[in-house]
C-alpha cells in the first residue's frame, strides 16, 4: 500500500484533516445488520490504514452512534414511508455532525449504515460547501439503485429507497418530523448529480431520471464505453473545480466482490472498477466528503469478510491510497 499523493484538494486548507462520523443506522430498510458496518470496518483496520498508510489526522470520537435516544414512542407509516419519524430525526443530527466537519475544513468520511443517511450526510456538506465556499456541490452516486423514489413512487415505503428525492427537493414535507427541516441550503441539484452503476431502477424511478435530466451511467454504459470513459463523461459534467460528495453503496459491485449486503443485485462493478471510480475522483482534487454505506455483515457470513474488505478498498482508493 503507497501514501496518499501530495497533490492538495482545492477546497481543504490542509491535505490531511479527516472527519469519520460511524453511523449505525438501518431504520431505512427492514432487514437488521447494517447498523453493524461501521465497527466491522474500523476492526477491519480501515482508521489505522488511514491515518498510517494515507497519513491522515483523523478526528473520530471512537463511538458508533447509533441514536438510541431519538427513537420515537409512535412511528406508524407517514405517505408510504416506513419509520419516518426516526429516519428523520437520525439524518438532521448525522446533517449537523457532518456540517460541523465540514464547515470546519476537514474531509468527511462518514460509514454507514444504510442509504438513507445520505440525507443527512449530503445535506450537511451541501449547506457547510454554500457557507464555507459560496459554491453548490456535486455528487457523484455509485449505486445500483437510484434512491431516487418518493414516497408515492416508492413500492415498498423503505426510505433508503428515497435519499435522492429529499436532497433534490423533488419529494418535500412541512412538517419537521417528516424531512420538513430540510431547507434550501441542503439542497442538491439535480444538475450537480451524476449516477454510475445502476442496473436495478424501478419505473418511478426511471420517469424522474428522464423528466428531469439527470445525468446517469448504468451498468449498458459502462460495459459499452468502459470504465474509463463513463468517469472522464461523468467528471466531466460535473465540471472542474467543483466540490465532489461520493456516496457509495457497496452494492454497486457485484455480489461476487461484496455478497454482504440488503439489496445485492448480479451483473455489478468488479472491484476493480469500484476502486478505479475512487481513484478517480480522489485524482480530481475536489473531493470533500465520502459515504461508504449498506455493508451489511449478517447477510453473508463466508461473504462478510470479503465485503468489509472491498468497502476498506473503495475509502482508501478514494482517500488517494494509488497502486504505485
Amino acid at each position: 500500500m503507497t501514501s496518499a499523493p501530495s497533490l492538495q484538494p482545492k477546497f481543504l486548507p490542509t491535505r490531511n484533516e479527516l472527519g469519520v462520523v460511524a453511523v449505525g443506522f438501518s431504520g431505512g430498510q427492514p432487514k437488521p445488520g447494517v447498523d453493524a458496518a461501521p465497527m466491522a470496518l474500523i476492526e477491519a483496520g480501515l482508521i489505522q490504514q488511514l491515518e498510517q498508510d494515507l497519513e491522515f489526522n483523523v478526528e473520530f470520537d471512537g463511538k458508533m452512534h447509533t441514536y438510541g435516544e431519538l427513537v420515537p414512542a409512535d412511528d406508524p407509516p407517514y405517505r408510504n414511508m416506513k419509520g419516518p419519524k426516526f429516519a428523520s430525526a437520525v439524518t438532521k443530527r448525522v446533517s449537523e455532525q457532518v456540517y460541523n466537519l465540514s464547515k470546519s475544513g476537514k474531509m468527511v468520511l462518514t460509514l454507514g449504515g444504510d442509504h438513507s443517511i445520505a440525507i443527512g450526510t449530503i445535506s450537511g456538506t451541501a449547506k457547510a460547501t454554500r457557507e464555507r465556499l459560496g459554491r453548490e456541490l456535486a455528487v457523484i452516486w455509485v449505486d445500483a439503485h437510484a434512491d431516487i423514489n418518493t414516497p408515492e413512487t416508492s413500492d415498498s415505503g423503505n426510505i433508503h429507497g428515497m435519499p435522492v428525492s429529499f436532497l433534490t427537493r423533488l419529494a418535500t414535507d412541512e412538517n419537521e418530523e417528516y424531512f420538513g427541516w430540510l431547507k434550501e441550503e441542503h439542497k442538491l441539484s439535480t444538475n450537480k448529480l451524476v449516477y454510475i452503476g445502476l442496473r436495478d431502477v424501478d419505473k418511478g424511478e426511471k420517469k424522474i431520471l428522464r423528466d428531469h435530466g439527470i445525468k446517469a451511467f448504468s451498468m449498458h454504459d459502462i460495459d459499452r464505453h468502459g470504465i474509463g470513459k463513463v468517469m472522464d463523461m461523468a467528471l466531466g459534467w460535473i465540471g472542474r473545480d467543483t466540490p465532489i460528495h461520493l456516496s457509495f453503496d457497496i452494492d454497486a459491485l457485484d455480489p461476487m466482490w461484496a455478497p454482504s449486503t440488503g439489496t445485492a443485485v448480479r451483473g455489478g462493478l468488479t472491484l476493480r472498477e469500484g476502486d478505479f471510480i475512487a481513484e478517480c475522483v480522489a485524482e480530481t482534487g475536489s473531493l470533500i466528503a465520502l459515504d461508504l454505506v449498506e455493508v451489511n455483515p449478517s447477510l453473508d457470513e463466508v461473504g462478510a469478510q470479503d465485503t468489509v474488505r472491498s468497502g476498506c478498498s473503495i475509502v482508501r482508493c478514494a482517500l488517494g491510497d494509488t497502486l504505485l
